[in-house]
Protein backbone atom coordinates (compact mmCIF):
# COMPACT_ATOMS: atom_id res chain seq x y z
CA UNK A 1 0.00 0.00 0.00
CA UNK A 2 1.48 3.46 -1.14
CA UNK A 3 -0.07 6.24 1.85
CA UNK A 4 1.52 8.80 -0.58
CA UNK A 5 -2.06 8.52 -2.81
CA UNK A 6 -4.08 9.80 -0.22
CA UNK A 7 -2.18 12.84 0.48
CA UNK A 8 -4.74 14.95 -0.36
CA UNK A 9 -6.97 16.99 2.00
CA UNK A 10 -9.84 18.40 1.08
CA UNK A 11 -9.57 22.51 2.14
CA UNK A 12 -12.29 23.75 3.85
CA UNK A 13 -12.16 27.45 4.01
CA UNK A 14 -14.20 29.17 7.03
CA UNK A 15 -15.61 33.52 6.64
CA UNK A 16 -16.74 34.13 9.86
CA UNK A 17 -18.10 37.28 9.46
CA UNK A 18 -20.36 39.46 12.38
CA UNK A 19 -22.54 41.95 11.59
CA UNK A 20 -25.23 44.51 12.78
CA UNK A 21 -27.99 47.30 11.79
CA UNK A 22 -27.75 50.79 13.18
CA UNK A 23 -30.95 51.10 15.78
CA UNK A 24 -32.60 54.23 15.72
CA UNK A 25 -32.79 56.05 19.19
CA UNK A 26 -35.89 55.24 20.98
CA UNK A 27 -37.75 58.51 21.87
CA UNK A 28 -37.27 60.19 25.08
CA UNK A 29 -39.49 59.30 27.72
CA UNK A 30 -39.85 60.10 31.09
CA UNK A 31 -38.44 57.74 33.92
CA UNK A 32 -40.48 55.11 35.91
CA UNK A 33 -39.19 55.54 39.21
CA UNK A 34 -42.36 53.41 40.71
CA UNK A 35 -40.06 50.69 41.47
CA UNK A 36 -37.10 52.47 42.97
CA UNK A 37 -36.62 50.40 46.09
CA UNK A 38 -36.02 47.30 43.81
CA UNK A 39 -34.39 45.41 46.77
CA UNK A 40 -37.30 45.44 49.06
CA UNK A 41 -38.87 43.66 46.32
CA UNK A 42 -39.01 40.18 44.54
CA UNK A 43 -37.22 39.61 41.34
CA UNK A 44 -37.64 37.29 38.72
CA UNK A 45 -35.52 34.30 38.89
CA UNK A 46 -33.04 33.77 36.60
CA UNK A 47 -32.23 30.46 34.59
CA UNK A 48 -28.99 28.85 34.44
CA UNK A 49 -29.12 27.96 30.92
CA UNK A 50 -28.64 31.46 30.33
CA UNK A 51 -25.15 31.41 31.88
CA UNK A 52 -24.54 28.10 30.01
CA UNK A 53 -25.32 29.88 26.83
CA UNK A 54 -24.01 32.86 27.42
CA UNK A 55 -20.86 30.80 28.10
CA UNK A 56 -21.17 29.00 24.85
CA UNK A 57 -21.58 32.05 22.91
CA UNK A 58 -18.82 33.20 24.04
CA UNK A 59 -16.27 30.47 23.40
CA UNK A 60 -17.82 29.60 19.90
CA UNK A 61 -16.51 33.62 19.12
CA UNK A 62 -13.56 33.02 20.75
CA UNK A 63 -13.34 29.94 17.82
CA UNK A 64 -13.87 32.07 14.99
CA UNK A 65 -11.95 34.79 16.21
CA UNK A 66 -8.88 32.20 15.87
CA UNK A 67 -9.54 30.93 12.95
CA UNK A 68 -10.04 34.64 11.52
CA UNK A 69 -6.65 35.36 12.99
CA UNK A 70 -5.01 32.27 11.79
CA UNK A 71 -6.21 32.13 8.26
CA UNK A 72 -4.82 36.06 8.15
CA UNK A 73 -1.57 34.97 9.62
CA UNK A 74 -0.85 32.01 7.02
CA UNK A 75 -2.30 33.94 4.17
CA UNK A 76 0.83 36.56 4.80
CA UNK A 77 3.29 34.13 5.45
CA UNK A 78 2.43 31.88 2.56
CA UNK A 79 2.10 34.73 -0.01
CA UNK A 80 2.39 32.68 -3.16
CA UNK A 81 -0.15 30.65 -1.94
CA UNK A 82 -2.04 33.68 -1.23
CA UNK A 83 -1.34 34.42 -4.98
CA UNK A 84 -2.42 30.87 -6.69
CA UNK A 85 -6.26 31.59 -4.85
CA UNK A 86 -6.94 34.43 -5.79
CA UNK A 87 -5.65 37.02 -3.00
CA UNK A 88 -3.02 39.45 -4.27
CA UNK A 89 -2.21 41.81 -2.09
CA UNK A 90 1.41 40.00 -0.94
CA UNK A 91 2.27 39.78 -5.13
CA UNK A 92 5.93 40.68 -5.12
CA UNK A 93 6.77 38.59 -2.53
CA UNK A 94 7.72 34.75 -1.76
CA UNK A 95 7.49 32.76 1.08
CA UNK A 96 10.41 33.03 3.81
CA UNK A 97 12.13 29.31 4.19
CA UNK A 98 15.12 30.26 6.12
CA UNK A 99 15.10 27.85 9.11
CA UNK A 100 13.88 30.39 11.88
CA UNK A 101 11.20 31.14 10.05
CA UNK A 102 10.03 27.58 9.50
CA UNK A 103 10.26 26.57 13.44
CA UNK A 104 8.50 29.93 14.47
CA UNK A 105 5.48 29.32 11.90
CA UNK A 106 5.55 25.23 13.14
CA UNK A 107 5.57 26.21 16.88
CA UNK A 108 2.82 28.82 16.42
CA UNK A 109 0.54 26.15 14.38
CA UNK A 110 1.39 23.99 17.43
CA UNK A 111 0.45 26.13 19.99
CA UNK A 112 -2.83 27.11 18.46
CA UNK A 113 -3.74 23.42 17.16
CA UNK A 114 -3.31 22.62 21.38
CA UNK A 115 -5.47 25.21 22.13
CA UNK A 116 -8.00 24.03 19.93
CA UNK A 117 -8.14 20.90 20.97
CA UNK A 118 -8.41 22.15 25.02
CA UNK A 119 -12.20 23.50 23.59
CA UNK A 120 -14.98 21.99 25.81
CA UNK A 121 -17.52 21.68 23.16
CA UNK A 122 -19.90 19.34 24.42
CA UNK A 123 -22.64 21.42 25.05
CA UNK A 124 -21.72 23.21 21.11
CA UNK A 125 -24.48 23.87 18.58
CA UNK A 126 -24.06 21.37 15.69
CA UNK A 127 -22.89 23.84 13.36
CA UNK A 128 -20.38 25.15 15.23
CA UNK A 129 -18.90 22.10 16.51
CA UNK A 130 -18.47 21.09 12.77
CA UNK A 131 -16.48 24.50 12.67
CA UNK A 132 -14.50 23.29 15.07
CA UNK A 133 -13.83 19.87 13.94
CA UNK A 134 -13.44 20.95 10.37
CA UNK A 135 -10.37 23.65 11.50
CA UNK A 136 -8.90 21.34 14.17
CA UNK A 137 -8.09 19.08 10.98
CA UNK A 138 -6.54 21.82 9.00
CA UNK A 139 -4.32 22.37 11.82
CA UNK A 140 -3.62 18.84 12.35
CA UNK A 141 -2.62 18.24 8.79
CA UNK A 142 0.11 21.03 8.91
CA UNK A 143 0.97 20.00 12.11
CA UNK A 144 1.49 16.23 10.71
CA UNK A 145 3.51 18.01 7.95
CA UNK A 146 5.75 20.04 10.27
CA UNK A 147 6.19 17.05 12.77
CA UNK A 148 6.79 13.73 10.54
CA UNK A 149 7.02 14.66 6.66
CA UNK A 150 9.05 17.50 7.10
CA UNK A 151 9.19 17.98 3.21
CA UNK A 152 11.11 21.63 3.94
CA UNK A 153 14.04 19.09 4.37
CA UNK A 154 13.23 16.41 2.43
CA UNK A 155 11.15 17.39 -0.55
CA UNK A 156 12.70 19.47 -3.01
CA UNK A 157 9.63 19.83 -5.15
CA UNK A 158 8.86 22.68 -2.24
CA UNK A 159 11.25 25.12 -3.97
CA UNK A 160 10.28 24.23 -7.61
CA UNK A 161 6.33 24.23 -6.59
CA UNK A 162 7.11 27.93 -4.91
CA UNK A 163 9.17 28.94 -8.31
CA UNK A 164 5.97 27.57 -10.68
CA UNK A 165 3.83 28.78 -8.86
CA UNK A 166 4.95 31.97 -7.98
CA UNK A 167 4.68 33.04 -11.56
CA UNK A 168 1.84 30.38 -12.52
CA UNK A 169 -0.77 32.41 -10.23
CA UNK A 170 0.36 36.01 -11.44
CA UNK A 171 -0.84 34.68 -15.41
CA UNK A 172 -3.74 32.14 -14.98
CA UNK A 173 -6.08 35.02 -14.52
CA UNK A 174 -6.85 38.79 -15.71
CA UNK A 175 -7.25 40.45 -11.80
CA UNK A 176 -4.73 43.76 -12.60
CA UNK A 177 -3.29 44.97 -15.40
CA UNK A 178 -0.40 43.30 -17.51
CA UNK A 179 2.27 45.54 -16.30
CA UNK A 180 0.88 45.62 -12.97
CA UNK A 181 1.59 41.77 -12.43
CA UNK A 182 4.44 42.02 -14.85
CA UNK A 183 6.11 44.02 -12.10
CA UNK A 184 5.76 41.82 -9.07
CA UNK A 185 6.79 39.17 -11.45
CA UNK A 186 10.14 40.96 -11.38
CA UNK A 187 10.41 41.32 -7.96
CA UNK A 188 9.64 37.69 -7.59
CA UNK A 189 11.84 36.29 -10.01
CA UNK A 190 14.58 38.50 -8.24
CA UNK A 191 14.21 36.82 -4.96
CA UNK A 192 14.16 33.42 -6.57
CA UNK A 193 18.29 33.12 -6.85
CA UNK A 194 17.85 33.31 -2.72
CA UNK A 195 15.03 31.09 -2.53
CA UNK A 196 16.38 28.10 -4.44
CA UNK A 197 20.30 28.76 -2.82
CA UNK A 198 18.09 28.25 0.73
CA UNK A 199 16.49 25.16 -0.69
CA UNK A 200 19.18 23.41 -1.16
CA UNK A 201 20.43 24.46 2.40
CA UNK A 202 17.57 23.35 4.05
CA UNK A 203 17.18 19.82 1.92
CA UNK A 204 19.27 17.51 4.75
CA UNK A 205 17.33 14.55 4.11
CA UNK A 206 15.65 14.75 0.22
CA UNK A 207 13.90 11.56 -0.83
CA UNK A 208 14.88 10.38 -4.08
CA UNK A 209 11.55 9.74 -5.70
CA UNK A 210 10.69 13.81 -4.80
CA UNK A 211 14.49 14.97 -6.20
CA UNK A 212 13.61 13.33 -9.29
CA UNK A 213 10.47 14.95 -9.87
CA UNK A 214 12.07 18.05 -9.04
CA UNK A 215 14.76 17.73 -11.46
CA UNK A 216 12.42 17.12 -14.67
CA UNK A 217 10.26 19.98 -13.36
CA UNK A 218 12.66 22.44 -13.04
CA UNK A 219 14.28 21.49 -16.68
CA UNK A 220 10.89 22.02 -18.27
CA UNK A 221 10.24 25.47 -16.62
CA UNK A 222 11.88 27.56 -19.33
CA UNK A 223 8.70 27.86 -21.62
CA UNK A 224 6.26 29.40 -18.40
CA UNK A 225 9.24 32.66 -18.22
CA UNK A 226 10.18 32.73 -21.35
CA UNK A 227 6.77 32.72 -23.57
CA UNK A 228 3.81 32.41 -20.94
CA UNK A 229 5.40 35.34 -18.78
CA UNK A 230 6.40 38.01 -21.52
CA UNK A 231 3.05 38.34 -22.85
CA UNK A 232 2.91 40.98 -19.85
CA UNK A 233 5.44 42.60 -21.06
CA UNK A 234 3.06 45.09 -22.67
CA UNK A 235 3.12 48.51 -21.34
CA UNK A 236 6.30 48.49 -19.29
CA UNK A 237 8.75 51.64 -19.76
CA UNK A 238 12.50 50.15 -21.18
CA UNK A 239 14.07 50.53 -17.84
CA UNK A 240 11.26 48.20 -16.70
CA UNK A 241 11.48 45.62 -19.16
CA UNK A 242 15.34 45.60 -18.84
CA UNK A 243 14.53 44.89 -15.57
CA UNK A 244 12.05 42.03 -16.22
CA UNK A 245 14.60 40.21 -18.27
CA UNK A 246 17.76 40.41 -16.24
CA UNK A 247 15.75 39.19 -13.48
CA UNK A 248 14.04 36.64 -15.74
CA UNK A 249 17.29 35.54 -16.89
CA UNK A 250 18.72 34.81 -13.38
CA UNK A 251 15.95 33.51 -12.23
CA UNK A 252 16.11 30.52 -15.10
CA UNK A 253 19.98 30.15 -14.46
CA UNK A 254 19.07 29.40 -10.60
CA UNK A 255 16.50 26.82 -11.47
CA UNK A 256 19.01 25.34 -13.34
CA UNK A 257 21.77 25.24 -11.32
CA UNK A 258 19.51 23.79 -8.72
CA UNK A 259 18.62 20.97 -10.88
CA UNK A 260 22.23 20.36 -11.67
CA UNK A 261 22.92 19.93 -8.13
CA UNK A 262 20.01 17.74 -7.49
CA UNK A 263 21.52 15.55 -9.63
CA UNK A 264 24.87 15.46 -8.29
CA UNK A 265 22.96 14.58 -5.00
CA UNK A 266 20.93 11.77 -6.30
CA UNK A 267 23.64 8.94 -5.28
CA UNK A 268 23.36 9.84 -1.67
CA UNK A 269 19.75 10.07 -1.23
CA UNK A 270 17.35 8.11 0.52
CA UNK A 271 14.86 5.85 -1.16
CA UNK A 272 11.28 6.60 -0.19
CA UNK A 273 9.78 5.27 2.82
CA UNK A 274 6.17 4.96 3.87
CA UNK A 275 5.33 6.96 6.96
CA UNK A 276 4.12 3.90 8.51
CA UNK A 277 0.46 2.38 9.69
CA UNK A 278 0.57 3.97 13.13
CA UNK A 279 1.35 7.31 11.65
CA UNK A 280 -1.28 6.99 8.39
CA UNK A 281 -3.81 5.40 10.89
CA UNK A 282 -3.24 9.08 12.46
CA UNK A 283 -3.69 10.65 9.74
CA UNK A 284 -6.58 9.19 8.40
CA UNK A 285 -8.54 10.11 11.49
CA UNK A 286 -7.50 13.19 12.62
CA UNK A 287 -6.49 14.97 9.03
CA UNK A 288 -8.81 13.17 6.20
CA UNK A 289 -11.64 12.38 9.07
CA UNK A 290 -12.57 9.12 7.95
CA UNK A 291 -13.57 6.71 9.85
CA UNK A 292 -11.53 3.63 8.49
CA UNK A 293 -8.39 2.48 9.42
CA UNK A 294 -5.18 1.89 6.85
CA UNK A 295 -5.54 -1.67 6.71
CA UNK A 296 -9.59 -1.19 5.41
CA UNK A 297 -8.22 1.65 3.25
CA UNK A 298 -6.25 -1.14 1.59
CA UNK A 299 -9.07 -3.82 1.43
CA UNK A 300 -11.09 -1.05 -0.90
CA UNK A 301 -7.91 -0.44 -2.96
CA UNK A 302 -7.72 -4.03 -3.45
CA UNK A 303 -11.24 -4.71 -4.47
CA UNK A 304 -11.64 -1.69 -6.86
CA UNK A 305 -8.02 -2.86 -8.47
CA UNK A 306 -9.82 -6.25 -8.54
CA UNK A 307 -13.12 -4.65 -9.77
CA UNK A 308 -11.08 -2.91 -12.94
CA UNK A 309 -9.35 -5.41 -13.72
CA UNK A 310 -12.60 -7.54 -14.37
CA UNK A 311 -13.52 -4.54 -16.73
CA UNK A 312 -10.91 -4.78 -18.55
CA UNK A 313 -12.55 -7.69 -20.40
CA UNK A 314 -15.30 -5.70 -21.82
CA UNK A 315 -12.54 -4.21 -23.77
CA UNK A 316 -12.68 -5.29 -27.33
CA UNK A 317 -8.54 -5.54 -27.39
CA UNK A 318 -7.35 -6.22 -23.67
CA UNK A 319 -4.24 -4.38 -24.36
CA UNK A 320 -6.28 -1.20 -24.61
CA UNK A 321 -5.97 -1.92 -20.83
CA UNK A 322 -2.13 -1.26 -20.91
CA UNK A 323 -0.97 1.41 -19.14
CA UNK A 324 3.04 0.27 -20.69
CA UNK A 325 3.50 4.14 -23.37
CA UNK A 326 5.47 1.59 -25.24
CA UNK A 327 2.29 0.74 -27.11
CA UNK A 328 1.90 4.36 -28.29
CA UNK A 329 2.53 5.03 -32.30
CA UNK A 330 4.54 8.06 -30.66
CA UNK A 331 5.90 9.01 -27.58
CA UNK A 332 6.27 12.84 -26.82
CA UNK A 333 10.07 13.70 -26.30
CA UNK A 334 9.42 16.17 -23.39
CA UNK A 335 6.47 17.90 -21.80
CA UNK A 336 6.55 20.93 -24.67
CA UNK A 337 5.76 17.86 -27.27
CA UNK A 338 2.99 16.31 -24.94
CA UNK A 339 1.50 20.00 -24.69
CA UNK A 340 1.41 20.52 -28.88
CA UNK A 341 0.30 16.20 -29.70
CA UNK A 342 -2.36 16.93 -27.28
CA UNK A 343 -3.29 20.19 -28.86
CA UNK A 344 -3.57 19.03 -31.63
CA UNK A 345 -6.22 16.58 -30.90
CA UNK A 346 -8.33 18.83 -29.26
CA UNK A 347 -11.18 19.41 -32.31
CA UNK A 348 -10.84 15.53 -32.02
CA UNK A 349 -11.60 15.17 -28.59
CA UNK A 350 -14.73 18.27 -29.33
CA UNK A 351 -16.32 15.98 -31.65
CA UNK A 352 -16.17 13.29 -29.93
CA UNK A 353 -18.02 14.70 -26.76
CA UNK A 354 -20.64 16.50 -29.33
CA UNK A 355 -21.13 13.15 -31.25
CA UNK A 356 -22.03 11.09 -27.89
CA UNK A 357 -23.86 13.79 -26.26
CA UNK A 358 -21.59 14.11 -23.56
Amino acid sequence: MNPTNFFFVAIVSFVVSSGGTRAQAPPQRSPDVSNKALITKSTPSISEDAFKNQSVSAATATLHKMADDYYAWRNENYPVRSSDVGLHTWDDRLTDYSPAKIAERAQRVRALLEKIRAMKTDNWPKDERIDWILFRSQLENVDFGNRLLKFERTNPQVYTGEYTDAIFSLLKKEYDTPRKRALAATARLKQMPALLKQGLRNLQNPVKLYAKLAIQSARSIDPLLNNSLMALDVDLAPNEHDELIRARDGALAAIHGYADELEKRLPKMVDFAPMGEANYNYYLKRVLLLPLSAGEVEMIGRAELARYRALEALLSDPKLADPDPKRAAHIPADQTSFLKAYESREAEMINFLKEHSL
